[in-house]
């Protein structure tokens, strides 16, 4: 059972993994970031809890972690109760969802690891926004996505808007980077047996549905919100594919669009 500590006084050195959030976010990239996960609100600590990343505590109002004592049964962590006022500003911010747990990183996947057992996955490409790749995440867990590469540019889906807007779907979907030069990386795709499938709102592109794509191994490659794919991606592809639209509609956010491909790939998630 975790070790449950009342704490009345928002500088308790005990809660430093929570302080300030709003000013350096934990973000490893940032003055004072650490580069720990955190969770917010019950649902996406529960998931924490059930990853694979190492917790180090939580910090919650009473209600809330009283939601959470059957996910604490036999865990080892540090629960620490206090008020909402305390709470805020400890934090920066008032929470509405009014607990929060840190974690440590785990050590990201083997790209070929990652491929080896998998069958659908997306490879992104300077997908900088957190919450579109929060929800791009959000949606490779709805839809069986079996794992997402990063490429150049992506940013941390460990940061804490990726991961509340994931729903906490970054700690369950695995994820690791793709090293070296650029287009080039994409190789250890292919060579695991996967067709690389670019989306792109080009005209000349086939539209995803005639594709004949589902059921296949296939990398969907998915560019930026605005510029999309570069060009030398695209070039690197085996194919391009669009996901027709209606006039004057010249794309779609990049969430959405993976959540289309997604499901005419996987056929809808493997519930």
């Amino acid at each position: 059972m975790a070790i449950l500590t009342t704490v009345e006084h928002p500088d308790d050195p005990r809660i430093d993994d929570y302080r300030d959030l709003t000013t350096a976010d934990r973000r490893p990239d940032r003055p004072g970031g650490r580069g720990l996960v955190i969770a917010e609100g019950v649902v996406v600590v529960r998931r924490l809890l059930d990853s694979p990343y190492p917790v180090r505590s939580l910090l919650g109002v009473p209600r809330r972690l009283d939601e959470l004592a059957a996910d604490l049964d036999g865990v080892e962590v540090p629960a620490y109760s206090t008020d909402a006022d305390t709470m805020a500003r400890a934090v920066g911010f008032h929470l509405n969802r009014g607990v929060l747990a840190v974690a440590d990183r785990a050590a990201p996947p083997d790209p070929e690891a990652l491929l080896a057992g998998a069958r659908t996955v997306a490879v992104c490409e300077g997908v900088g926004d957190h919450e579109n790749l929060g929800a791009l995440f959000r949606n490779a867990a709805a839809l069986g996505v079996d794992g997402i590469l990063l490429g150049p540019g992506c940013s941390d889906p460990l940061y804490r808007r990726s991961v509340r807007v994931s729903m906490g779907h970054v700690l369950r979907v695995p994820f690791t980077g793709l090293e070296g030069a650029w287009p080039d990386a994409l190789d250890v795709v292919r060579r695991a047996g996967f067709t690389v499938a670019a989306l792109t709102p080009d005209a000349r592109a086939e539209p995803l549905a005639a594709a004949g794509l589902a059921g296949e191994r296939v990398a969907l490659l998915l560019g930026a919100e605005g510029p999309g794919l570069s060009d030398e991606a695209l070039a690197a592809a085996d194919r391009r594919v669009r996901i027709p639209m209606a006039s004057g509609v010249d794309s779609l956010n990049v969430a959405t669009a993976a959540a289309v491909a997604f499901h005419a790939v996987t056929g809808g998630g493997r519930a």
